[in-house]
């Protein structure tokens, strides 16, 4: 299994460069409850993982600036909640999102079951204007799976969307997974098309030989800047 040995900064990283203003892309991340959705991120952003972590209410949104490929972009990432009484407000969270991450349990067949609701809720609000990923979590718990792989890839097919296998506890391809979605934003179509025809893929692939590595660069602690909205009912 791949591991990121990246330690991701806790505070957002801006990026200088020559009078370039960083691109910003909303990521929206959406799936059922106790999924991993939250531990997903915080894997990326602190390189951390709690066990204990209560359920998002609400919404939660993060801002982190990175460099990938000679450019600065800007993602702001919303975690949304997945009990039911929040549902109704999930589409407003997807309706100007660039990229979806629907999440599931590969130990939880309701979870995966739940994904083509997930999609369907995605394309009635932005049809093929939002970029899908599938992405099954807890990989770390493969002697637990019920759902397997080829399944898995099988609806993301279907759906045209992207699919990873990740586990938040472990950090496994949680890195490879953002490195793929720098990779798909708006300017990179011809990555888009190579990551869709090829459904990258797996807990055992790394990033596509296409696929640029995201770096971050810190600016002075007195101008660093960070974003986060905690437990927002709106």
């Amino acid at each position: 299994m791949n591991r990121s040995g990246a330690i991701f900064n806790t505070s957002e990283s801006q990026i200088y460069t020559s009078g370039n203003t960083a691109q910003k892309f909303k990521l929206v991340f959406l799936g059922d409850q106790s999924v991993g959705k939250t531990s997903i991120i915080n894997r990326f952003i602190f390189d951390t993982f709690d066990s204990k972590h209560n359920a998002t209410v609400g919404l939660d949104f993060i801002s982190k600036t990175l460099y990938y490929d000679d450019k600065s972009i800007k993602l702001q990432i919303w975690d949304t909640a997945g009990q039911e009484r929040f549902r109704s407000l999930i589409p407003s969270y997807i309706r100007d999102s660039t990229i979806a991450i629907i999440v599931y349990d590969i130990t939880n067949q309701t979870s995966f079951n739940s994904l083509s609701k997930w999609i369907e809720d995605c394309r009635n609000e932005r049809g093929q204007e939002v970029i899908l990923f599938v992405v099954g979590n807890k990989l770390d718990c493969e002697e637990k799976r019920v759902v397997s792989r080829q399944v898995a890839e099988d609806l993301a097919r279907e759906n045209e969307t992207i699919y990873f296998e990740v586990s938040a506890k472990m950090g496994d391809n949680v890195h490879n997974l953002f490195n793929t979605i720098a990779s798909v934003l708006p300017g990179n179509e011809n990555n888009r098309a190579f990551a869709t025809d090829h459904n990258l893929i797996t807990s055992t692939q790394g990033p596509s030989q296409n696929t640029p590595n995201i770096h971050l660069s810190s600016k002075p602690q007195d101008e660093q800047e960070f974003q986060s909205k905690k437990n927002c009912n709106c």
